[in-house]
């Protein structure tokens, strides 16, 4: 684990160190959540470029609601495998509640229901055109 902090490396850009963490799929992902607002540092909104220390609380406003709750252990600058990008940090979420659950399970369901039906593909349409005996 050779990209984690040392005397040398003490600090690393927030959005760098989000998508290190595998907080969040891409930088560029983690840079949008910063720009608008969705994640404070120690209290106060976070632009991409501030720097992050060990030690540092993060809250980041998660979709539906949810807000996630993050103590940073150590630093990366560099990505590293997951089971270790899970070792930068302490994630101090409390559990969801039953409401909580049920409200996500019904908004899944909702989804599912408005979802427009998509366009079949390449092979779908041949099995249809099959079922409809024209081919």
């Amino acid at each position: 684990m050779e990209a984690m902090s040392d005397s040398s490396r003490d600090a690393v850009r927030l959005d760098i160190w989000l998508d290190v963490a595998c907080l969040f799929k891409t930088r560029s992902e983690a840079q949008k959540a910063c720009k608008s607002g969705r994640i404070e540092v120690n209290r106060q909104d976070a632009k991409p470029n501030r720097l992050i220390r060990a030690g540092d609380r993060l809250d980041i406003k998660r979709p539906h609601g949810r807000l996630q709750k993050i103590v940073v252990r150590a630093v990366a600058d560099r990505h590293v495998a997951r089971a270790e990008a899970r070792l930068l940090y302490e994630d101090l979420t409390p559990a969801p509640t039953l409401e909580e659950i049920e409200m996500r399970r019904q908004e899944r369901i909702y989804r599912a229901v408005t979802t427009p039906p998509r366009a079949p593909d390449k092979r779908e349409r041949r099995a249809l055109r099959r079922l409809r005996g024209r081919e």
